[in-house]
């Protein structure tokens, strides 16, 4: 099992170092949604500020001081556990609601505002995040740190997914591999079965973490080869910040293409496996279809679990540009880096182009 540490970086492996989280306030995380709540409707929107607690565990108090059921309590995404974050909830709206948010609130957990809405908040619903990170004891000298950074705002990053996608020592591959391995052997009823004991919520994490794993081997093999930038026949590409997919028409030229991949107008995808049908619009071919093929070649349990799952098949960009990346030094050793990254995208993921971690 490859680790993240393991996967290619867009040049070398850097030969700096720091350390990253010694207080939770190293690591801040500011949610933005893409939309505004309404200020009226049957759900509550809570903002509210955590450290030393995962998304889930919030989600969990909401559940219990209200009276909610978990599955009603909604969020945008997963935000870290060792960190300073703040990101929005929701519950439904009830006098019970009300009268009892300030009782979550502790050491750890501040509500920030509060304001009504028609609908729960769904995954996914946040445009962006907004990171402020400190690294300390940075080793290599200033100048290769800054390198560096220049270097990710003139070409990007890769879109990895983060460790913390896969749990501690990887766990949630460790765990997902077992189920899809039971998921390929046993009839499909007893297959759903393996995967029902768990929550919803873990299902969600296993299932994800699977693809996750499966997109970085894609686009780790394209860094390998120095093509995760550069068109290829059968690319399937990705409007620069949106959910938009496309193939390239039949008289779009291929140096046009590039163009504008190299002005971050458009990106190169990579595949987030699952089950696909003849419906599916965007599916890679020629020398594209080759590589996604020969990365994956290893993980046929996965592939196949996924697709017995019946889990849509569907793209990620391969790179990411983050929105004013800027940083300073508050002393030799210390670095502070701000910048933001649309959802789904992990600060880790730029960090590890930066230095390694002690």
């Amino acid at each position: 099992m490859k680790q993240v540490e393991e996967l290619s970086y867009v040049d070398t492996k850097p030969d700096t170092s720091g350390e990253i989280k010694r207080k939770f306030s190293d690591f801040k995380v500011d949610e933005y949604l893409s939309f505004d709540p309404t200020g009226c409707g049957d759900h509550l929107f809570i903002k509210i500020k955590k450290t030393g607690l995962t998304t889930v565990d919030v989600a969990k108090k909401i559940s219990e001081v209200t009276g909610s059921k978990l599955s009603t309590i909604g969020y945008s995404g997963m935000k870290d556990k060792y960190g300073e974050c703040t990101q929005w909830f929701s519950a439904p709206l009830s006098e019970s609601v009300s009268r009892s948010l300030g009782s979550i609130e502790n050491a750890n957990l501040n509500v920030v505002k509060s304001l009504r809405n028609q609908r729960k908040l769904r995954i996914g619903s946040h445009r962006k995040n907004q990171f402020d990170i400190t690294l300390r004891n940075c080793i290599g000298g200033r100048d290769k740190f800054e390198t560096r950074l220049k270097l990710i705002q003139e070409r990007g990053l890769p879109n990895y997914y983060g460790t913390q996608r896969f749990g501690k020592n990887m766990q949630n591959i460790t765990a997902v591999s077992k189920l899809m391995a039971a998921e390929t052997e046993a009839p499909s009823c007893a297959n759903k079965r393996n995967f029902n004991k768990q929550s919803s919520i873990e299902r969600g994490i296993l299932i994800s973490a699977a693809r996750a794993y499966l997109f970085n081997q894609v686009l780790s093999a394209r860094l390998k080869m120095k093509n995760w930038a550069t068109y290829l026949p059968g690319d399937v590409l990705n409007l620069n910040g949106t959910d938009s997919y496309f193939l390239p028409g039949k008289d779009d030229q291929e140096d046009i293409v590039q163009q504008r991949l190299n002005l971050f107008d458009i990106h190169i995808s990579g595949p987030l496996a699952g089950a696909s049908c003849s419906k599916d619009k965007y599916i890679t071919s020629a020398k594209a279809a080759d590589i996604e093929t020969k990365s994956l070649r290893s993980y046929e349990t996965l592939l196949d679990g996924l697709r017995k799952l019946n889990i849509s098949a569907s793209r990620r960009p391969l790179r990411l540009k983050p929105e004013n990346l800027q940083w300073s030094w508050i002393d030799e050793t210390t670095l502070n880096i701000h910048f933001s990254l649309r959802k789904g995208c992990y600060a880790t993921s730029l960090l590890r182009e930066i230095c390694l971690f002690n």
